[in-house]
């Protein structure tokens, strides 16, 4: 059974302050009103690195990019539908 602060990890969280220099994943999920994974996979894409230490973190310029990322109207990257048998 996971533990509950792994249950809590993939989950947003609200930020302290919405005007903050730095956040955490968590935080940049819930301003941008999505999901950690999808903030994580928008990262990796957008080849932005996060700072020094072991929680990633980003800055006011990483938020900008991934909101333009997410309303820019490209398409994701999504696993296409099964066939379906006939």
């Amino acid at each position: 059974m996971p533990s509950d602060k792994y249950l809590r990890y993939g989950l947003a969280v609200p930020p302290d302050d919405p005007n903050q220099e730095y956040m955490t994943v968590q935080e940049t999920a819930y301003t941008l009103k999505c999901s950690v994974d999808t903030i994580r996979r928008l990262l990796k894409e957008l080849g932005l690195h996060s700072r020094p230490g072991r929680r990633i973190i980003t800055d006011k310029a990483d938020r900008q990019a991934l909101h333009r990322a997410r309303h820019a109207g490209r398409k994701t990257t999504r696993r296409k539908p099964l066939a379906s048998a006939a």
